[in-house]
């Protein structure tokens, strides 16, 4: 009785862990790289589509504060789908990708983590 309770302690056990290292997804690093050509402060946000997760964080934005290639890298999930979003500082009227609430369609605006490691460069203009 003794060694069946242990075979079963130990059998629990391997299985617990096997469970954990298979639901455990690796982490990638995906670099957005932005541009804006557009005459005004631009905010920028990523989506995922995979799960309720945005970066920098819930309410918050990068800034866009002139015309350099701004590099974002994000740590995400394999196969995550992460989705651009942005818009005028101020002004949530002038919007590019999913727009700040990430409701809006859009066309190539997406990009899946781990197809690479970075966007081409993505420029923001009229």
């Amino acid at each position: 009785m003794r060694s069946l309770r242990l075979f079963i302690v130990i059998a629990v056990a391997a299985l617990t862990s096997v469970f954990a290292v298979g639901s455990a997804q690796a982490e990638e690093t995906f670099t957005f790289r932005i541009k804006s050509d557009y005459q005004y402060k631009v905010q920028v946000a990523f989506f995922s589509q995979s799960r309720n997760f945005v970066w920098p964080g819930p309410g918050e934005a990068f800034s866009l504060d002139d015309s350099r290639t701004q590099s974002f890298p994000l740590r995400c999930r394999s196969g995550e789908e992460i989705c651009y979003g942005a818009w005028v500082t101020g002004d949530g009227n002038m919007t590019w990708g999913v727009g700040p609430k990430n409701d809006q369609s859009c066309k190539k605006c997406c990009f899946v983590c781990g197809d690479g490691d970075m966007s081409p460069v993505l420029t923001l203009s009229d």
